[in-house]
């Protein structure tokens, strides 16, 4: 055994058996591999805001310089407190900050997964979720959900059995797709009469269609195992300073704070969050936005053959190109020589080598796709 395999042998072996997640916004790595500078690639794999950040948080950002010499509020009290009032109907001890939303799904995974421990995680979905289970010794559960990509609540029900925590995304990634209310509900209601943890991930649900929308965080006063997280990489468009929240019962979140790595969430991100959360136009504006141009690329993208489009309820769009010719691997690189970046899905559990993610951009950019797309599939 040479030096590092027997220094590597102290790690749990947890850590050793863990595999990569991959994950789309993958500019930098396709610039460096491509020689593209990153305003000649459009970025159509990662699920954020095509407007950029709100103008009132990037000010914000420019105001609040003078912060960087000294220590971030490590509780982000006053973060805390603008997040409550945007919500409503929670307080400040209901709310938890992450460096990102995956920092706290894994934070999550390490106060309440022990090893053995059963979760259950329908497939295809965000990959953190596996991670952090397996990470902690946890033995995750996979519950394959219908052709259709929608959970079957009867049988969803039954597999709960011997569960303690349940992972779900709404809506979900990749598939867009929404789960109802009243299922929501039931699942929460069952996982609390058998002492099961809910762990809702509404990353996205605030891109959802106005007559569509709705959160369980109002829930969480009503079912302490609920916790339901949100971001703001997505609709805030805030990826690059890595910030994103919990809401649940205030114990828990208590618990959670003891946990988590203090000055977790920087100065200047704390600042530019709290000023997107007051902006009000930008939100009405991307809400039109998307709103228009998911409708756009969903008309357009019917009309082509060789692929199956998915109804999508988030700002992203899931497409089967089986019938196209190309593996996603391969239209991805094809795609790339337009200057376009799609998200290759075949890294999805769930997902074969058939499945593109494209997000939902501007109406210039995403005429540039479909040219560029229609072109591809004609060739």
């Amino acid at each position: 055994m040479n030096r590092m395999n027997s220094i590597l042998r102290f790690a749990r072996r947890e850590v050793r058996d863990l595999k990569p997640c991959m994950h789309g916004g993958e500019v930098w790595e396709v610039m460096s591999r491509t020689g593209l500078r990153g305003d000649e690639i459009l970025d159509f794999s990662a699920n954020v805001n095509p407007l950029g950040p709100s103008p009132l948080a990037l000010e914000s950002i420019k105001n609040n310089l003078d912060c960087i010499p000294y220590y971030p509020d490590p509780d982000c009290n006053l973060l805390r407190e603008a997040i409550a009032k945007y919500l409503g109907g929670v307080s400040r001890e209901n709310v938890i900050l992450g460096n990102g939303s995956t920092e706290i799904i894994h934070l999550f995974a390490e106060v309440f997964i022990e090893r053995g421990d059963l979760a259950l995680i329908p497939v295809p979905t965000f990959g953190e979720y596996e991670k952090a289970v397996r990470k902690m010794g946890g033995k995750p559960r996979y519950i394959r959900l219908s052709r259709n990509f929608r959970i079957d609540l009867g049988s969803f029900l039954r597999e709960m059995e011997g569960a303690k925590m349940i992972f779900l995304c709404n809506p979900n990634n990749p598939t867009s797709t929404l789960i109802p209310h009243d299922s929501l509900l039931r699942i929460i209601e069952k996982a609390y009469e058998e002492d099961a943890l809910v762990f809702l991930d509404e990353s996205f649900i605030e891109f959802v269609d106005e007559e569509e929308r709705f959160s369980m965080v109002s829930e969480v006063k009503n079912y302490p195992n609920l916790f339901v997280l949100r971001s703001f990489t997505k609709v805030f468009g805030l990826a690059g300073l890595r910030v994103g929240y919990g809401v649940a019962h205030s114990e828990v979140v208590s618990l959670l704070h003891r946990a988590k790595v203090p000055w977790n969430v920087n100065c200047l991100a704390q600042a530019a969050a709290i000023a997107a959360l007051n902006d009000d136009e930008y939100l009405k504006r991307t809400w039109r936005l998307i709103k228009d141009e998911k409708a756009f690329l969903l008309r357009e993208l019917r009309r082509m053959r060789g692929i199956k489009v998915f109804p999508a309820h988030a700002n992203f769009i899931l497409i089967n190109i089986k019938d196209s010719g190309f593996t996603a691997a391969e239209l991805k690189e094809r795609l790339l020589k337009y200057g376009i970046l799609i998200r290759d899905c075949s890294s999805f559990r769930g997902l074969d080598e058939y499945y593109i993610r494209v997000a939902v951009r501007t109406r210039r950019e995403n005429e540039k796709f479909i040219k560029s797309l229609r072109d591809i599939l004609n060739s």
